[in-house]
C-alpha cells in the first residue's frame, strides 16, 4: 500500500473516531444515564452542550494553525488529545465531570474537519468520490457509537464505551505519529501544495460568483448543521419511543441505529458519484427535497414506518455533507481552503451545540413531532438557497480565483 493511500486511510479512521467520540454520550444520556444519575433525558444533553461549542469553537483556530504550520503534526495531536479525553469521560463521577470531560472532547474532535479534510483535498483525483467515502468512515462513527454504547450499557456498563475508543484513538496517534509525520516518505506540505495548483485546478469565477457560492455554502451549512445534529443526537431517544412495537431492548435499539446510520451514509457514495458527474446545484435541490418528504413523513410514523421514514431522512441529511465540502475545493484556492472549511465547521458546529437546549426543550414540551415539523421547514429553506447556485459542472484546467 502506497503511503498516500495509508495516510488517506489514518485519515478515514480519524472521522469514525471524531463522530463516534462525540456521538457516545448521547446514548448513554438516553439508555443509561437517567436511570444511574436519577436525571430526565432533557436535563441530562444540556451537559454535552459545552463539548459541541468547544467542537465548533476550536476549529477556526485549527484551520488556521494548519496553513501556517503543519497538519500532520495536528492529525497527531488530533488522535491523542480525542483519546485521552475520552478516556477522562470514562471516569466521570457526576454531570458535571462529565460535561467537563466532553469540552475536552469537543476540543481535540474540532481540529479534524478543518485538517483532515483538508488534507483529503489537497491530492490530486476525483474530490467529490474522496470525500464521500470518507463521510461514509464518518457516518461510520456516528453509527457505531450508538451500536457500541447500546450493546456495552448490557453487556459492560457505559463507562467501557468511552474507554474502549479512546484507548484506540491514542493508538492510532502514536502509529500515525511513526508511519506518517517521522517517514520521510510521508506527504509533506510541500508536496501537497505542488498537488493542489498542479493537479487540483479549482473552477474559475468573478467576484460576485464566488461569493455567492461561498454564501449558499455557509447558509445551508448553518441549516444542514441543525438537519444533522438533530437527526444524529437525537436519534437513538426518537427510535426508543417510536419502536417500542418491535423492542424495547437498549441492544437492539443500537442495532436500529447503526442499521438507520449505516444505510443512510450511502447517500454520501451516491451524491459523492454524482456531484464528480454533473452540476451540484441538481443534486443539491434533489437531496433538499428528498428532506423534506421524510421529515413530512416521520410525524405519524411509528414501528416499522418509523425505522423506514428514519432511513430515509438520514439518507438525505448525510447525502448533504459531501456538495458543500465540494462546492469549497472547487472554488477555493488551495492556500484559502482550510480557513474556509474551519469556518463552514465553525458555523455547522455551533448551530450543532446550540441544537442540544433545543432538542432538549422540544422533547420536554411539545415531543419529537414538533422537531420534525421544524427539521421538514428547514429543508424547505435548504432547498430554497441551492436554487441561487450558478450552473457549472466538474472542474477544469483553467486559472483558479480567490
Amino acid at each position: 500500500m502506497k503511503t498516500e493511500q495509508i495516510h488517506r486511510l489514518f485519515l478515514n479512521v480519524g472521522h469514525t473516531l471524531d463522530h463516534l467520540c462525540m456521538l457516545i454520550f448521547a446514548t448513554a444520556a438516553a439508555l443509561a444515564l437517567n436511570t444511574e444519575w436519577s436525571l430526565s433525558y432533557a436535563e441530562l444533553i444540556p451537559y454535552a452542550t459545552p463539548g459541541f461549542v468547544a467542537f465548533g469553537l476550536f476549529a477556526l483556530p485549527a484551520g488556521w494553525l494548519a496553513d501556517r504550520w503543519s497538519r500532520e503534526g495536528l492529525m497527531v495531536i488530533f488522535f491523542i488529545g480525542l483519546g485521552a479525553a475520552s478516556v477522562a469521560c470514562a471516569f466521570a463521577q457526576t454531570p458535571m465531570q462529565i460535561g467537563i470531560g466532553l469540552f475536552c472532547l469537543g476540543f481535540f474532535a474540532a481540529i479534524y474537519h478543518p485538517v483532515g479534510i483538508g488534507l483529503l483535498l489537497s491530492t490530486p483525483g476525483k474530490t467529490g468520490m474522496r470525500v464521500a467515502i470518507n463521510g461514509v468512515w464518518g457516518n461510520m462513527g456516528v453509527a457505531v457509537a450508538a451500536l457500541l454504547t447500546g450493546y456495552l450499557i448490557d453487556s459492560q456498563g457505559w463507562r467501557f464505551a468511552f474507554w474502549l475508543p479512546g484507548v484506540f484513538s491514542i493508538a492510532t496517534g502514536i502509529l500515525y505519529w511513526q508511519m506518517i509525520v517521522r517517514q520521510p516518505v510521508a506527504i509533506n506540505n510541500k508536496e501537497t501544495k505542488e498537488a493542489r495548483s498542479s493537479n487540483n485546478p479549482t473552477l474559475e469565477f468573478d467576484q460576485h460568483l464566488f461569493k455567492q457560492v461561498i454564501l449558499v455554502v455557509m447558509l445551508t451549512t448553518a441549516l444542514g448543521g441543525l438537519v444533522f445534529q438533530s437527526t444524529t443526537f437525537a436519534l437513538p431517544k426518537v427510535l426508543d419511543e417510536r419502536v417500542t412495537s418491535v423492542t424495547t431492548s437498549a441492544t437492539l435499539i443500537g442495532w436500529i441505529a447503526f442499521f438507520v446510520f449505516a444505510m443512510g451514509s450511502m447517500g454520501q457514495l451516491i451524491v459523492g458519484y454524482l456531484v464528480d458527474k454533473y452540476s451540484p446545484r441538481p443534486v443539491f435541490m434533489g437531496v433538499a427535497l428528498l428532506q423534506v418528504i421524510f421529515f413530512a413523513g416521520m410525524l405519524p410514523a411509528n414501528g416499522w414506518l418509523a425505522i423506514i421514514m428514519a432511513t430515509g431522512f438520514m439518507l438525505a441529511a448525510f447525502g448533504q455533507i459531501p456538495i458543500n465540502d465540494v462546492l469549497v475545493g472547487r472554488v477555493a484556492r488551495s492556500e484559502w481552503r482550510s480557513r474556509i472549511l474551519a469556518l463552514r465547521y465553525t458555523i455547522t458546529i455551533t448551530v450543532m451545540a446550540s441544537s442540544i437546549p433545543l432538542i432538549a426543550w422540544i422533547h420536554a414540551t411539545r415531543g419529537f413531532n414538533a422537531l420534525f415539523l421544524l427539521l421538514c421547514l428547514t429543508a424547505v429553506l435548504i432547498f430554497m438557497c441551492t436554487i441561487t447556485l450558478p450552473r457549472f459542472t466538474t472542474a477544469t484546467p483553467i486559472k483558479a480565483t480567490a
